[in-house]
């Protein structure tokens, strides 16, 4: 009976041992454009970074504790899709009619199976009616009325379409406006220092003990966006892409760019094809073929051993990781 139970025990230790052996990690952004330290008050700069690492730890402590990669992105997307500070949720910038129409993906890297949703008007946490859209339905994309309907059936929270605006962004719409009627139509991305325009997104990519890699994004798109414009956001292999033999990427920015090139699948694709690394794919992604064409923003991911990437052509972006055996690192500037 002593000898069972001893190798009981040794068994036991032995699981515990190889768990905390396997490489966690997870990697989130809150968007990117013309970010600057001069234009960033210390109150502000705090807020942001205060933010993105309780949506890090989070989603970190998920893993940890055992947790799968989706619950870890699930987790750190819903905290900044309830802030303010993000476009993304609560925060999201406005559309020409004053309203906000929202967009978010997820996908799992194990099987490709994913999940998206388009221009929904009423679900709180977008991020969950993309995952209930990859779970609960044969489709991988919902948009519009039929989006929110459909998160209703799924027992998603609701709230009044008022709820996800904040006077900030009503501001920056009012502005928007103003320009166009002095300059034309204007549907573009933010400059932090006047906070006009926005094209910050929220996403993360985590990686949980049993290899598992979960990608998700949520945005708000554009200021002033009209037409049901939809963005590379909620378009699995444009701004959301994992693949557990290669990598998980969330992207932000110039949406239309993104979707032009595949940004999140082209990364994967060179890691898979051309041999390269994490790093190497991102920065030929981002520094040569998006900034070629015109496109700005950035993208974070990681492969399958944990590698981090936060990669971007822009001035700024919202970033931040943990890994194994590492302390919290969160960073906004460029050069950081």
């Amino acid at each position: 009976m002593k000898k069972l139970l001893l190798t009981i025990i040794i068994f036991l230790t032995s699981l515990s041992l190889f768990a905390q052996s396997k490489k966690i990690a997870i990697v989130i952004h809150g968007g990117a454009g013309v970010i600057k330290r001069e234009n960033m008050t210390p109150e502000k700069d705090k807020a942001y970074r205060e933010k993105l690492d309780e949506a890090l730890n989070a989603g970190y402590s998920i893993l940890e504790n055992g947790g799968t990669s989706e619950e870890a992105v699930i987790s750190a997307i819903m905290i900044l899709e309830n802030s303010p500070l993000f476009n993304a949720g609560k925060g999201a910038v406005l559309t020409h009619n004053e309203e906000c129409e929202l967009d978010a993906s997820i996908m799992f890297g194990k099987n490709l199976n994913a999940g998206a949703v388009a221009g929904v008007k009423t679900v709180k946490n977008p991020i969950l009616a993309a995952q209930a859209v990859m779970h609960n339905s044969k489709h991988v994309m919902l948009s519009g009325k039929g989006a929110d309907t459909f998160a209703e059936e799924q027992n998603l929270e609701l709230v009044e379409a008022n709820y996800f605006i904040t006077e900030r962004r009503h501001k920056s719409l009012l502005k928007a406006k103003e320009l166009e009627q002095s300059q034309g139509y204007i549907e573009r991305g933010n400059d932090e220092g006047n906070n006009n325009f926005k094209y910050g997104t929220v996403g993360a990519v985590a990686l949980d003990q049993s290899g598992n890699i979960v990608a998700g994004t949520s945005t708000g798109g554009m200021t002033n966006k009209k037409y049901g414009r939809v963005g590379d956001s909620p378009i699995i292999g444009a701004g959301t892409y994992a693949n557990n033999n290669t990598c998980g990427i969330s992207c932000t920015g110039h949406g239309e760019y993104f979707i032009r090139l595949g940004v999140a699948k082209d990364v994967s694709d060179q890691m898979k094809y051309q041999n390269k690394s994490i790093e190497e794919a991102s920065e030929h992604t981002i520094q040569d073929q998006l900034t070629e064409i015109g496109g700005t923003g950035g993208l974070v991911g990681l492969d399958k051993d944990g590698n981090i990437v936060m990669e971007f052509n822009t001035p700024g972006m919202f970033r931040g990781y943990k890994k194994t055996k590492e302390t919290t690192v969160v960073k906004i500037y460029k050069g950081e």
